[in-house]
């Protein structure tokens, strides 16, 4: 037996027994509560106001709200992990409650939350709420590590007397040039890409590394950022600008009156073509907002299985799948952010695009 495959072997037996001794502590509490495995994947997939450790250990992140009475401040450790409006929160002479990691105010003298029938709060209302939850906790991380990262090559390049890099340099400069030379230059132009590859870099490094912290399943990390669908619907709206931005005369004359055909079918491809315009940002949200999280659900639910068929005999095959996948989403992670950088680059090497 060779010993990749000897240590393969050994991580699937640890997992296994791992998976069997927490089948046996949750079938002990099976007769108080039973498995949810909805409420299970949604927890972890979903944002939510603090880091959840290990047992009653977490790490509570601030609220930050801004209500009629103005700014209000506080630990989201007040609310005791409370996510059914249970726990009131009082601070400025204001009551706050968190359902399922919203942050309701209730009116006037209300001490109890009271809900409709579909479980949404009647006598409370959304204050604006800027709080720093997880999502945003693990983007302001990522900056700050892209930040240091670059620096520290640029930093390499710097002192280095024949301008090769060194340490953490080496790792990046063959992305760096594989970005440059498949991405940006095949889809933009040899003459017209060097304006938009710190955008390029910027992208692929920021959805790239914000998708590994989402398979970290520990504090710092563990956030779903790109499984946030007004994450993804940010970075595509700010595509959909630079292209809009960046469109030469016949880019529009493309779209509104296509050349090289005829005039009955112009009238018929404008309004595609012009439906086209927003349709392509809105894949762009889409695709990447889907795939990160499907990868999550899938492994979450195959995790479930044990519990929901509350056997100890499925703990290896649900472990053995969740392996095979987890090695799949470190692919899918970066493979996602590629896709994202290359449809951003062809969208504008199309507005950028001349009459031949």
């Amino acid at each position: 037996m060779q010993v990749s495959t000897f240590k393969a072997f050994l991580t699937v037996v640890f997992f296994s027994v791992f998976s069997i001794g927490f089948a046996f502590s949750s079938s002990s509490d099976s007769d108080e509560k039973p498995f949810d495995t909805n409420e299970l994947i949604f927890h972890h997939i979903t944002d939510s106001h603090g880091f959840h450790v290990a047992g009653d250990i977490s790490v509570p992140l601030p609220v930050i709200l801004w209500t009629d009475n103005g700014l209000v401040m506080f630990l989201s450790n007040e609310f005791h992990h409370d996510v059914e409006g249970k726990t009131i929160v009082e601070k400025g002479g204001q009551k706050f409650v968190n359902v399922h990691e919203k942050i309701y105010q209730l009116d006037g003298g209300a001490t109890t939350v009271a809900f409709d029938a579909e479980n949404h709060p009647t006598n409370a209302k959304r204050p604006l709420d800027l709080s720093i939850t997880k999502n945003v906790f693990s983007m302001f991380l990522s900056m700050f590590l892209i930040v240091l990262i670059f620096t520290t090559a640029a930093r390499s390049y710097k002192k280095s007397a024949t301008n090769m890099p060194s340490g953490i340099g080496k790792f990046l400069e063959p992305i760096i040039v594989f970005i440059r030379d498949e991405v940006a230059i095949p889809n933009i132009g040899e003459h017209k890409y060097h304006r938009y590859m710190p955008f390029l870099l910027t992208l692929f490094f920021f959805i790239w590394i914000n998708n590994i912290f989402g398979l970290i399943p520990f504090f710092p990390f563990s956030s779903n950022l790109s499984g946030n669908i007004a994450f993804t619907m940010t970075l595509a709206v700010i595509t959909f600008v630079i292209t809009l931005f960046s469109s030469k005369s016949y880019y529009w004359k493309h779209i509104f009156w296509m050349p090289g055909v005829p005039v009955y079918m112009k009238l018929f491809l404008a309004p595609i073509e012009f439906l086209g315009i927003f349709i392509k940002p809105m894949a762009l949200m889409i695709r990447l907002f889907a795939n990160i999280t499907a990868g999550h659900v899938i492994v979450l639910s195959l995790i479930s299985l044990i519990f929901v068929l509350n056997s100890i005999w499925v703990s290896p095959a649900s472990v053995i799948f969740t392996v095979f996948i987890s090695v799949i989403e470190v692919l899918v992670v970066a493979i996602q952010a590629y896709i994202f950088t290359m449809l951003s680059a062809l969208y504008f090497g199309q507005a950028l695009e001349e009459e031949h």
